[in-house]
This record gives C-alpha cells, structure tokens and sequence, in this order.
C-alpha cells in the first residue's frame, strides 16, 4: 500500500512538472505576457514618436511657418526690421551665443 502511495505521488509529480516548469508552464506564460506589455508599451511610445516626426516634416514640406521657427529657435535668426532683446540672468556664469543677421539692432538687457 505505501508503495502505491509513492508510484501515485511520483506520476503526479511527473504530470504536473511541465505544468509548473516545463516549456509551456505557467512561469514561462507569465514571463511573455510580461514581455508583451513592455513591447507594446515600447511600440505606442515609437508611434507617438513617429506620428510627431511625420507632422513636423509635413509642416516644413508645406509651411513656412516651421521652418521659421527652426530658424529663430536653433539658428538664433532674426528678421532685418526686428529688435532683438537678449535678458541676462545675473546669476548666470556662462551666456549663450547669438548671431545677428544684417543690420539688425541686438540688445542685451540685464534683469536685477
């Protein structure tokens, strides 16, 4: 009798490993679905990431209006009849470098 306790405790021993540890179990599910959420949270972010590049090359496709403001935001152009005013931090060590374009009026106002 205690030996067909011990062949029936093994056998369900043995149906239940692949259950529990076995290449289809329940830790390997777990693990890909786990996976699967970080890849789709990964793949929304690129889309995000996509659709606001294909705006921006739409507009500098179409628009004059991107392109002018890359210019004056990383360029640091200005139109010919504008005034540029430049306000310094006093407690700012190092200033950033503007270029004047034309004959344009560049003026640096200091903020007490």
């Amino acid at each position: 009798m205690r030996i067909l306790a011990l062949v029936f405790a093994v056998l369900i021993i043995a149906l239940q490993w692949p259950l529990w540890i076995g290449k289809g179990s329940w830790m390997r599910v777990w693990q890909l679905d786990t996976q699967l959420a970080q890849r789709q949270s990964e793949n929304a972010k690129l889309k995000e990431r996509n659709t606001a590049l294909e705006a921006e090359v739409n507009d500098l496709k179409n628009g004059t209006d991107a392109i002018e403001e890359r210019a004056r935001n990383e360029l640091g152009m200005i139109r010919s009849e504008e005034v540029f005013f430049q306000v310094l931090d006093r407690n700012a060590t190092k200033l950033p470098e503007i270029k004047a374009s034309n004959s344009s009026a560049v003026t640096a106002v200091t903020n007490p």
